[in-house]
C-alpha cells in the first residue's frame, strides 16, 4: 500500500499549525505549502511560457493545461526541494535551485467537487528557452508540454479573447508528436484568476529586466 503523503497546516497568514495526509487536507480544505516553477523565455520581443499536459490518467484535471512543474511539500521538506518536480515531471536536468528566480508566495484557492485545494504556493521562474527536445516526460505525470505568448494568457483570462494558439507537443504511444493548435481557458486547470494574473505579471516583469 502507498505510504501517505504527511503535509504540513497552515492558517492563512502562513503559520504552521499542524500536519495531515493529503487526502485529509484536500477533503478538509486546510492551507499546505506547495512549489510551482513556471518555466518562460522571451524571443524576439515576445514573452513566452510554457504549460505541461496533465496525463489522462491523473486524479484531478487529466488532460488539462497547467503549471510547468508543481508539487506539494511534504512535512520535512524545505522549499528548495521543491526542485525534484522539475526533475521528476520534465526530465530536465541539470538544474540547482539556485537557477531559479523566487516569485514570492502567493494563496490560491480551487475548488471542484470534494477537491478543497488551499495552498500557500512557492513561486518560482526558470528563465530558459528549452527546445521541445530536451523535454523527457514523466508519462504516468505529464502528456506533453505546451508553450503560449504570456500576453495572450493574459488576454484569455481577462476575457479579451475567447481562443489562444499554443505550439508543443503530446506523448503518444512513446513518441512526441507536435501540434500547433487553439485553445480556450477551459482547456486550462482553472487556478484562480488572481494568482495567475499576479504570476504573468511578475514573470512579464523579470523577463523584461
Amino acid at each position: 500500500m502507498k505510504e501517505k503523503e504527511i503535509l504540513s497546516i497552515f492558517n492563512d497568514q502562513y503559520e504552521r499549525i499542524g500536519r495531515a495526509d493529503r487526502e485529509e487536507i484536500h477533503s478538509k480544505g486546510f492551507w499546505h505549502e506547495t512549489f510551482h516553477c513556471w518555466i518562460a523565455f522571451r524571443d524576439q520581443g515576445r514573452d513566452m511560457v510554457y504549460f505541461q499536459l496533465r496525463s489522462m490518467g491523473k486524479r484531478d484535471f487529466p488532460g488539462l493545461l497547467d503549471i510547468t512543474a508543481a508539487g506539494h511539500l511534504l512535512d520535512h521538506e524545505a522549499v528548495s526541494d521543491g526542485i525534484r518536480e522539475v526533475y521528476e515531471e520534465l526530465g530536465l536536468a541539470p538544474l540547482t535551485f539556485e537557477d531559479l528566480h523566487p516569485l514570492g508566495a502567493l494563496k490560491e484557492e480551487l475548488i471542484d467537487g470534494p477537491l478543497i485545494d488551499r495552498e500557500w504556493s512557492n513561486v518560482f521562474l526558470l528563465e530558459q528557452h528549452i527546445p521541445f527536445e530536451a523535454f523527457h516526460l514523466q508519462e504516468e505525470e505529464v502528456a506533453g508540454i505546451f508553450a503560449a505568448g504570456l500576453d495572450d494568457v493574459e488576454s484569455l483570462i481577462k476575457g479579451g479573447k475567447d481562443s489562444i494558439p499554443v505550439d508543443g507537443f503530446r506523448i503518444r504511444k512513446g513518441k512526441k508528436e507536435y501540434i500547433s493548435s487553439k485553445v480556450a481557458w477551459e482547456a486550462f486547470v482553472p487556478h484562480e484568476s488572481t494568482y495567475m494574473l499576479q504570476v504573468i505579471d511578475r514573470i512579464r516583469d523579470r523577463l523584461r529586466e
